[in-house]
């Protein structure tokens, strides 16, 4: 499992920023000619989702928190009874990130952050690394290696694992997080940011290049699973099942990621668990949606709000 599916602010927005370019991501490769219109088809049918709820409350304060999955296939609907009463009784949100429906604002720092005119992708990486970029490139329909040589390697990682998912129909726009923040603004409640979208690029601009081409070489040895991965991490959520999210996202990234697992996921979900107890010892109720990961395992959010005497009860 990729580190980079974790965060909102990289996949989501990235998904926003290349969705309509589709499978040609970097817009060098002319759109084929259009195909006559295919017969209509029946409409696929909804898919009806369970997924995890839990509540924390103190004397004057109640929190939902729900384990979101950033982008999802259409016609997945995870309104539950329970997540549509706690919805209704939120005064506001708290997501990762604050802005996540707003693909503008992280163009300019993907510019910034995330190419590097001077020193191309050819110079950091092997031969061989190159030539698996450009096959895979190729395959998932873009130009090739040459679309990426301004990039630095943890942006090339993270086109490698958003282009599968564009192509195998993971829609931006059906992305939990996203729609949570359409509806709250449609209904006037505040959105409240865990951290910001500079932040979470930071954690990846932020690494050395030799822990950035490493990572990127990891990110080749898998390509062949696709969407394998994710697929099975919607199904578990779809069907409300934290401990198979955990094994899937944490317990590897655990063991092939230690270093990066402690500051993205330890670290952060420490932060993200003062701030929720800060948050309770006030008033009104809060909906947090934040990745389905984040929420379960022996790291998670919940295991240390309980660890500081909360009482976390499943909806």
């Amino acid at each position: 499992m990729t580190p980079y599916r974790r965060f909102p602010a990289i996949t989501a927005a990235l998904f926003l920023c290349l969705a309509p370019a589709g499978a040609r991501l970097f817009a060098q490769q002319p759109a084929p000619a259009p195909s006559p219109a295919p017969a209509a088809t029946p409409a696929a049918p909804t898919i009806k989702a369970t997924p995890a709820l839990w509540v924390v409350k103190s004397p004057k304060a109640t929190l939902y928190l729900f384990g979101t999955i950033h982008v999802l296939k259409p016609g997945i609907d995870w309104h539950t009874p329970a997540v549509n009463s706690a919805l209704a009784a939120s005064q506001s949100l708290l997501e990762e990130v604050d802005n996540i429906d707003d693909p503008n604002s992280i163009r300019p720092l993907m510019m910034q952050l995330g190419m590097d005119q001077e020193h191309p992708l050819s110079t950091k990486v092997t031969k061989e690394d190159l030539a698996a970029i450009d096959t895979a490139l190729k395959q998932m329909g873009a130009p090739g290696e040459s679309a990426v040589e301004p990039m630095r390697p943890w942006l090339v990682s993270v086109s490698l694992s958003v282009l599968p998912m564009l192509k195998a129909g993971y829609d931006p726009q059906s992305g939990v997080d996203l729609l949570l923040s359409k509806d709250f603004k449609a209904a006037n409640k505040p959105i409240r940011g865990l951290e910001t979208l500079e932040q979470q690029l930071h954690f990846f601009a932020d690494l050395s290049t030799t822990e950035e081409v490493a990572e990127l070489h990891e990110q080749l040895k898998h390509l062949d699973k696709g969407t394998e991965d994710i697929d099975k991490i919607l199904a578990a959520w779809q069907k409300g099942d934290p401990d198979t999210i955990a094994s899937i996202e944490n317990d590897d990234f655990r063991k092939d990621y230690p270093e990066l697992y402690n500051k993205l996921v330890i670290a952060r979900n420490k932060a993200w668990a003062d701030k929720l107890a800060t948050l309770l010892q006030g008033e009104g109720t809060t909906f947090m949606a934040v990745g389905a990961a984040h929420l379960t395992g022996t790291d998670s959010v919940l295991q240390l709000l309980h660890a500081r005497g909360f009482t976390i009860s499943r909806l």
